[in-house]
C-alpha cells in the first residue's frame, strides 16, 4: 500500500547530521561523482556509508531535481534504513527520503532518496531504460552478490553506455573485491574507509561430541547441524545472558532452526530478556519489532537468519552467537530442480556477523566451530548467478533485447548450461519464441513483480475466468510454504497440521477466517495482502471464455480485475476445483503421474509413492499424504535433494483437465518391443512427454513396423543375434579383404557399418519374411528370417559387377593339383588359409595366391589321416627344407601312401599306392 507522503521535511543544509567515520572521505566521494564518474566505496560496518552517502548527494548540482536510488538486498533493511535517514532529516518516509518494494511503497513528489529492493530497479529499467528521473544508482551491500543485484548493475552499465552517460553508479560494501568491481565500472576510482567498530572478543566454542553422540540430523541436514549443535547453542546463549550485559543476536540458517532453538530456550532466559525471531517471511510488523530498541530495563535475544548480517543495526546488541551455517538455493540444470542447501558461512559472512557485536560498544562473538576449520571456509559468498534458476533473468534479458547474456558486462557471466535450461522453460511457458525473443505474453509476465511461472499462472487465470483463484494461488506459491513455516516440518512429507503437500489445503487456510494455525496468523495476513495486490495488477482482458475456461468461475465479464467490494477469498474457494489446472499451466513439465503403490524407503522409516514427471524425472510423495492416492498431480515444487526428488507442493489434476490443457502436446503412437528371444510385441500408446496416458495391445502390427523394431533390437544386441551361417560369414570376410586391398571401391560391411545401415539391408528382408509368416508377431520374429534369406540380404549390398570380381579375386575355394576343390577360409588372423593333404600338393612349386597374386594363401598341410603336419606360406621352402624330415617321420606311419623323394616330380593324389597302381593298370 502506498502511503501519503510526508511533506514536513527540513532542507538538508539546515540539518546537522551526526558525525560518522566516513566524513573524512566525503570530499573525495563528492568530487568523484561530480566529475560524472562511477565509484566503488569499501567501508567497514558502522562507517555510515548506507545512511550518509545518499543524503550527502541530495543537494549536489548534478542531481538537477532527479532522484537517487539506493538498492538494498532485503526489505527489512530497506524499511529500517529509509526510516533512519528520514529521521536524520527531520521527516518521515515519503518526504525527502522514501522507500519502494514489491508489497509496500512510501514515496512522494518531494522524494529525492528512494530506497528500493533490487527487483524494483529491474522493472524500472524495463519500463524506461534511460532512467530519466534518476541521477545516481547506489548498490549497497553488493558483496552479497544476489542475482537481481548483478542483473541490475549489468543493465545500468549498458544503459549508461548507450543512453545515459551522465548516470552515476556507486557500488558499496564492507567486504568486496574492489579491484574487480572497479574494473567492471570502467576502471573507476575506489574509496576505502576503516569505519568505526569497537573491539570484539572472538570465542571459538565448537560443540563437544561425546562417544555415541550424533551431530547430524534435526532441522538442518548438513554436517555439524543437528540436535547437538542446537542444544549447545542454547547453552551458550543462556550462559552469555547470565554472565554478560546487553542484547544478544544469534545467527541460524533458517526459520525452522529459529523455532527449534526458541523452544529449547523457553524457560531458560533471564526475566529481563525478550525473545524475537527475525527472518524474511515474517510480517513487516514482526520484523520491525525485532530490530526496534528494547524497552527500557529489558534486553533482546534476536534469533535471525543471514538477513541480519548487513545494513541493520539492532540497538543494544553487544553479544553475537554464530552457528556458522547459512541456507542457500541451488539449482540443478540436469534435473531442472531447485533445492535449499545448508552450507558453511563464508569468511566474509562470518566477519559481517562478528561485526554486529561491535557497533555500539565492545562486544563478544561466540563462533560455534573450531578456529582451525576456518582454513577450509570459502573467502566470499558464491555469487547467486552461478547457482540459481535463471528463468527470471532470461526473461528480463529477452525483454531487454538480449539473447546472449555474454554481451552484457558481468562480474560473473551466467553459466551457458543454466541459461539454456531457463530459456527452454520460458519457451514451454510461451514467454519467448524459438528465436528467444519475448512474446506478447512474455512481456506481460516480465512486467509483473513475480517469478515467471507464477506470473504465467496469474495471467492464465485472468484470461480464463479464474482471477480470484489465480491471485490467491500466485501469492501462496510466490512465497515459501506457509504451513511448513508455521509447523516447522518443512523437511517431512506431512506437516504437523496434516497439510501434506496439497496446495488446496494452503488455499483453504489462506481464504477462510477460521481454523487458524499457531505461528501462521501473521503469514496469512501478509499473503492475503499480497493476493489482494496481485488481484489489482493490470492484465490481459481480451481473451474470451473458451473450452479452457473455469469449471465454476465467474462470467467472461468478471475475468479481469476484481471490482471493489468483491470477496476475493470466498470467490477463490469457489473456483478451487481449477487449482490443478492453474498449477499445470505454470509448471507444465512437472505434471506427474502415479507409477504404483507406496514402497518402503531404504531406511524402512516411511513409505513413499513413486510418481513420474512429464519431463521424465522420478519423484516421490509420502504414502500417508492424501494426494498419494491421486493418479495425476500438478506439481509446483519438487525438492531436488532426494535421489528421485520429493514432491513438496502439488494439487490433484483430473485426467480430463490434463488432456484438455495439453491436447496439442499429446502424442499417439504404436510402440513395439522385442524380447531377448526376438519376440515382437506391440502396443498403442498415448503419451504426454514421459507420461503414458493410455497403453493398449496392438494385435497385428504391420510387417514394416515389426521390421523396424527388430532392427533396433539388433542394433542394441549386436549382429550375433542374427542367424548367420558359415557362407554368410565367409562372404563378409572375402569382401572385407577386397576392401582392405582396394579401398572404397568395395562397400564397408564391418559390424559398425552394418548396424548403422540396418534399415537399408536388413529391414526389407525382415519385412518380407514376416509378411510370409502366418503367425507374424506371435512367433519368434527373428526365427522367421532363414539364414539363406539373411545371406541374400547381405549379398544385396554388393553391386552386380563386384560379385563376379569377388569370385575371381577372393574365390571361396581353390583347386589343388590333385584336382579336388578345397575351401579357402577367410577372416582369421594370419590371412586366408587352405587345408589339404600334403600328397594333394605334389608337383606344386609355389604357394597358391589370390587377388591377382597379391595375397599368398596360408597352407595347412595335413597327413593322410587329416592331422596337421605343417603350416606354411612358402611352399617352395617347405619342399626344400621341411619335407625331407616330414617324409622320414611319416613314411613309416603311413606306408600305404606315397612319400617320394622328389615331391615336385610326383603326381598329386589322395590315393594310396595300391589304388594308384590299380588305376594305372585299369
Amino acid at each position: 500500500m502506498t502511503d501519503r507522503p510526508a511533506h514536513s521535511t527540513a532542507p538538508l543544509d539546515d540539518l546537522s547530521l551526526p558525525p560518522c567515520p566516513l566524513d573524512v572521505s566525503r570530499p573525495k566521494i563528492l568530487d568523484t561523482l561530480a566529475q560524472g564518474r562511477n565509484l566503488v566505496l569499501s567501508a567497514l560496518p558502522g562507517a555510515g556509508k548506507s545512511s550518509r552517502v545518499p543524503l550527502w548527494l541530495v543537494n549536489q548540482p548534478w542531481l538537477e531535481g532527479r532522484r537517487i536510488l539506493l538498492l538494498e538486498p532485503r526489505r527489512v533493511a530497506a524499511r529500517a534504513l529509509a526510516r533512519y535517514m528520514a529521521a536524520l532529516t527531520g521527516g518521515q518516509p515519503g518526504g525527502l527520503v522514501g522507500y519502494r518494494m514489491r508489497d509496500e511503497s512510501r514515496v512522494g513528489p518531494d522524494t529525492r532518496v528512494e530506497v528500493v529492493t533490487e527487483g524494483v530497479l529491474t522493472r524500472m529499467l524495463q519500463q524506461a531504460p534511460d532512467l530519466p528521473d534518476v541521477a545516481c544508482v547506489i548498490f549497497d551491500e553488493f558483496h552479497e552478490r544476489s542475482l537481481i543485484a548483478d542483473t541490475g548493475l549489468a543493465l545500468c552499465l549498458e544503459s549508461q553506455s548507450a543512453l545515459r552517460p551522465d548516470l552515476r553508479l556507486l557500488v558499496m560494501s564492507a567486504t568486496l573485491d574492489v579491484a574487480a568491481v572497479a574494473a567492471l565500472l570502467g576502471d573507476c576510482p575506489a574509496v576505502a574507509c576503516e569505519g568505526k567498530t569497537y573491539p570484539v572478543e572472538l570465542r571459538h566454542l565448537p560443540p563437544k561430541i561425546r562417544a555415541g553422540q550424533v551431530v547430524g540430523g534435526g532441522p538442518a541436514s548438513t554436517a555439524g547441524a543437528g540436535p547437538l549443535l542446537w542444544r549447545h547453542m542454547a547453552d551458550v546463549i543462556a550462559h552469555l545472558l547470565q554472565t554478560e550485559q546487553g542484547s544478544l543476536l544469534a545467527f541460524l540458517p533458517g526459520a525452522g532452526e529459529i523455532r527449534h532453538l526458541a523452544a529449547l530456550l523457553e524457560g531458560t532466559l533471564p526475566a529481563d530478556a525478550t525473545l524475537c525471531p527475525l527472518y524474511g517471511n515474517l510480517s513487516a510488523r514482526e520484523q520491525d519489532a525485532a530490530i526496534a530498541p528494547a524497552v527500557k530495563g529489558l534486553r533482546k535475544v534476536v534469533l535471525a537468519t543471514s538477513i541480519a548480517e548487513t545494513s541493520l543495526t539492532i540497538e543494544g546488541v553487544r553479544l553475537v552467537v554464530d552457528c556458522g551455517l547459512t541456507r542457500l538455493a541451488r539449482f540443478d540444470p540436469a534435473s531442472g530442480l531447485t533445492r535449499l542447501v545448508t552450507e558453511r558461512v563464508s569468511l566474509a559472512g562470518a566477519a559481517q556477523r562478528t561485526g554486529r557485536a561491535g557497533r555500539i560498544e565492545p562486544g563478544i562473538c561466540c563462533r560455534l566451530w573450531a578456529k582451525e576449520q576456518e582454513h577450509g571456509m570459502r573467502p566470499h559468498i558464491r555469487p547467486e548467478i552461478l547457482d540459481a534458476d535463471l528463468s527470471g533473468l532470461a526473461l528480463q534479458l529477452a525483454v531487454w533485447g538480449v539473447t546472449d547474456p555474454a554481451c552484457l558486462p558481468w562480474l560473473d557471466t551466467p553459466p551457458a548450461a543454466r541459461m539454456t535450461v531457463a530459456q527452454s522453460s520460458l519457451q514451454a511457458l510461451g514467454a519467448i519464441d524459438p528465436q528467444l525473443r519475448p512474446t506478447a505474453l512474455g512481456r506481460q509476465m516480465a512486467a509483473l513483480p513475480l517469478a515467471p511461472r507464477t506470473a504465467r499462472l496469474l495471467l492464465w487465470g485472468r484470461d480464463n475466468g479464474l482471477a480470484p483463484l489465480a491471485a490467491c494461488t500466485a501469492a501462496l506459491l510466490e512465497e515459501r510454504d506457509p504451513l511448513a513455516r508455521a509447523t516447522g516440518k518443512q523437511g517431512t512429507g506431512m506437516s504437523a497440521a496434516g497439510a501434506g503437500c496439497d496446495v488446496l489445503r494452503r488455499l483453504d487456510w489462506l481464504c477462510r477466517d477460521t481454523g487458524t494455525i499457531k505461528n501462521a496468523d501473521a503469514a496469512r495476513e501478509r499473503l492475503r495482502s499480497l493476493a489482494q495486490r496481485l488481484a489489482r495488477q493490470p492484465g490481459r482482458t481480451d481473451k474470451p471464455c473458451s473450452q479452457a475456461g473455469s469449471k465454476t468461475g465467474p462470467s467472461c465479464g468478471q475475468q479481469s480485475q476484481l471490482k471493489h467490494g468483491d470477496n476475493l477469498f470466498s470467490r477463490a474457494l469457489g473456483q478451487a476445483a481449477n487449482l490443478g489446472r492453474l498449477i499445470a499451466v505454470a509448471w507444465p513439465e512437472q505434471v506427474a503421474m502415479r507409477q504404483g503403490d507406496g514402497q518402503q524407503t531404504s531406511g524402512g522409516l516411511a513409505a513413499s509413492t513413486p510418481f513420474l514427471l512429464r519431463s521424465g524425472r522420478a519423484a516421490q510423495l509420502a504414502s500417508d499424504d492424501p494426494l498419494a492416492r491421486q493418479d495425476f498431480l500438478a506439481v509446483a515444487e519438487v525438492d531436488g535433494a532426494a535421489p528421485h526428488g520429493r514432491i513438496r507442493l502439488a494439487a490433484s489434476l483430473a485426467e480430463q483437465d490434463l488432456t484438455e490443457l495439453f491436447s496439442a502436446d499429446i502424442r499417439s503412437e504404436d510402440r513395439l518391443s522385442v524380447s531377448d528371444a526376438g519376440l515382437v510385441s506391440a502396443r498403442r500408446q498415448r503419451s504426454l512427454g514421459a507420461l503414458v496416458l493410455e497403453d493398449a495391445p496392438l494385435p497385428r502390427p504391420l510387417p514394416d513396423q515389426c521390421a523396424a523394431a527388430l532392427c533396433e533390437h539388433v542394433r542394441n544386441k549386436g549382429l550375433e543375434c542374427l542367424p548367420w551361417d558359415e557362407s554368410a560369414r565367409q562372404w563378409r570376410a572375402r569382401v572385407s579383404l577386397m576392401r582392405e586391398l582396394e579401398g572404397d571401391a568395395w562397400p564397408d560391411i564391418s559390424d559398425a557399418a552394418l548396424l548403422a545401415g540396418l534399415e537399408d539391408w536388413l529391414a526389407p528382408a525382415l519385412a518380407q519374411a514376416l509378411g510370409q509368416s502366418e503367425k507374424q508377431s506371435r512367433a519368434n520374429a527373428l526365427a522367421t528370417l532363414a539364414p539363406a534369406r539373411l545371406y541374400d540380404a547381405l549379398r544385396g549390398l554388393l553391386p552386380g559387377n563386384l560379385h563376379r570380381m569377388l569370385d575371381r579375386q577372393a574365390p571361396p575355394e581353390w583347386q589343388v593339383p590333385s584336382g579336388a576343390m578345397r575351401p579357402i577360409v577367410y577372416g582369421e588372423d594370419g590371412g586366408p588359409w587352405l587345408a589339404a593333404k600334403l600328397q594333394e600338393l605334389f608337383g606344386c612349386v609355389d604357394t597358391p595366391r589370390i587377388a591377382n597374386n597379391r595375397v599368398a594363401l596360408v597352407l595347412r598341410l595335413n597327413s593322410p589321416a587329416g592331422r596337421p603336419l605343417q603350416v606354411t606360406r612358402d611352399l617352395a621352402s617347405f619342399w626344400r627344407n621341411g619335407y625331407p624330415a616330414v617324409r622320414a617321420e611319416m613314411r613309416g606311419r603311413y606306408p600305404k601312401h606315397p612319400w617320394p623323394e622328389d615331391p615336385l616330380s610326383a603326381p598329386a593324389t589322395v590315393l594310396t599306392k595300391k589304388r594308384m597302381a590299380e588305376r594305372q593298370k585299369g
